[in-house]
């Protein structure tokens, strides 16, 4: 694969995008789950308030990028016409419930590698294993079969602009009005709100929502191709869903393993999911090296263990059916402006606040 390869341009910059990701997630505390936490345990929005400023600019680039046509976010995995409401609403509170239990989420897994988390790594294999059951195996049939099929089929598409366009506004200004509303409306309450947020923070919402937006610009635009030499149909180049990607990362930690596991099949390529999700774990461990704040850690007993294999589970699952994590859906899918990704992350947000109150029902028993 050469430099001059469109498709390994693609996965070059991935791994760029991911690396940054890494160190700034791993510098700033960058994290949904700590953010949740946060709240419940000190009242303190300031974590949750990085993670809205990181929402606010995805939606508003993103939309900047369709409007001007440089990408068509309808093109994404998460604007299909049919809404698997239920699969979004289980599939969420598997996840957020999951994410407490293992000590973060999915992105987070992968930035506590590079820290030298080997609890994260076993979260990993499990997350991976669990997340390709639920694509392509046992677990498969139940998310198709029962969870799927629970659909509202919407002609018009599940984006919020469409959904403006069907009350009588032409389809024009409904992309930009609902990123001024929703994008705008969040970065003045995150911006304007005291205490106002530390710099260390402000960077780290931005750039992670810049990320986002720099991975719809790589997947959507350099990685598009009307028509694909081979196939003669349109295809986004290095992807594995075949369709538009940015940073998610419980699909791509399964299809990671596949990689690592099936590394001689010659028909395993290294993808844009992939080479994100790798370049988190080597960003994460270069800012843990140059702060000297890498450090072994090991499970604590045998509870310990146990809440990180079922939450490593839960996520697995729930990150597959919900299409999503807190960055894939809570992040990517929001800056799409889906219907989908709004009920993800509300589900994620609402499992998470269940965990944390079994987690104290478990201490208040134990004491």
């Amino acid at each position: 694969m050469s430099v001059a390869d469109p498709a390994a341009t693609v996965i070059w910059l991935a791994f760029a995008i991911g690396l940054v990701f890494g160190a700034v997630a791993s510098g700033t505390r960058f994290c949904t789950m700590g953010a949740v936490a946060d709240i419940a345990n000190l009242g303190d929005w300031g974590r949750m308030r990085m993670w809205l400023l990181a929402i606010a600019l995805a939606i508003l680039g993103t939309t900047a990028l369709h409007a001007t046509g440089l990408i068509d976010v309808d093109k994404s995995i998460y604007r299909g016409r049919s809404l698997p409401w239920l699969s979004h609403l289980v599939g969420g509170l598997c996840f957020g419930f999951g994410m407490v239990l293992a000590s973060g989420c999915a992105a987070r897994t992968l930035v506590r590698i590079g820290t030298g988390s080997v609890k994260a790594v076993v979260v990993f294999v499990v997350l991976g294993l669990v997340a390709y059951m639920s694509m392509r195996g046992v677990l498969a049939v139940l998310r198709v079969e029962v969870l799927d099929g629970v659909a509202l089929h919407l002609p018009a598409g599940q984006g919020l602009p469409d959904l403006i366009a069907s009350l009588g506004l032409t389809p024009g200004p409904a992309p930009v009005l609902c990123a001024s509303l929703l994008g705008g409306g969040l970065l003045a309450l995150v911006l304007l709100r005291r205490p106002r947020l530390s710099a260390v923070q402000l960077l780290g919402g931005a750039t992670v929502g810049f990320l986002v937006v720099a991975g719809w610009y790589v997947s959507g635009h350099l990685g598009y191709l009307a028509e694909d030499p081979e196939t003669l149909q349109e295809t986004f180049l290095a992807t594995n869903s075949g369709r538009m990607e940015s940073l998610t990362f419980v699909a791509p930690q399964a299809y990671t393993l596949d990689l690592l596991l099936l590394w001689s099949d010659s028909s395993r390529r290294v993808t844009f999911a992939i080479a994100s999700a790798l370049g988190v774990v080597v960003g994460s461990l270069g800012h843990a090296l140059l702060s000297g704040s890498f450090r072994w850690e090991g499970f604590r007993d045998l509870e310990d263990t146990t809440n990180h294999l079922v939450g490593a589970a839960l996520m697995g699952f729930g990150g597959v059916v919900a299409l999503g994590c807190t960055v894939g859906q809570g992040i990517s899918g929001v800056s799409t402006l889906a219907a989908g990704s709004f009920l993800s992350l509300f589900a994620i947000l609402a499992g998470a606040r269940l965990a944390l109150g079994y987690q104290y029902w478990r201490v208040e028993g134990s004491g």
